[in-house]
């Protein structure tokens, strides 16, 4: 009835981090995997709301504010400085 795409199972290693900017609390979970190109997959345990990113995808503000539901560009501004410090750099590569 469907075509599986792929089953993998694999220890990943994952990094709990928090910090409180001015008007908010952040808590997130960084998994870092082999799989997804080599983004590692970022959830915001406040919301549950998560999206593949490495370093250069934190320079799209637009995006990290609406993926992470941020309020506005100050907030988004400290969360991708927040972020550059964890997540690698990922040569681009031609997903599908």
């Amino acid at each position: 009835m469907f075509d599986r795409l792929y089953d993998v199972s694999e220890r990943s290693q994952v990094n709990f981090i928090g910090y409180v900017s001015e008007t908010a609390r952040y808590d997130f979970a960084i998994v870092y995997t082999d799989s997804f190109f080599g983004k590692p997959l970022v959830i915001c345990m406040q919301t549950g709301k998560s999206a593949l990113l490495c370093e250069h995808d934190l320079e799209n503000k637009e995006y990290l504010q609406h993926v992470f539901n941020i309020s506005g560009p100050t907030e988004t501004e400290e969360l991708s400085l927040f972020l550059r410090q964890r997540l690698p750099a990922v040569t681009s590569h031609e997903q599908y």
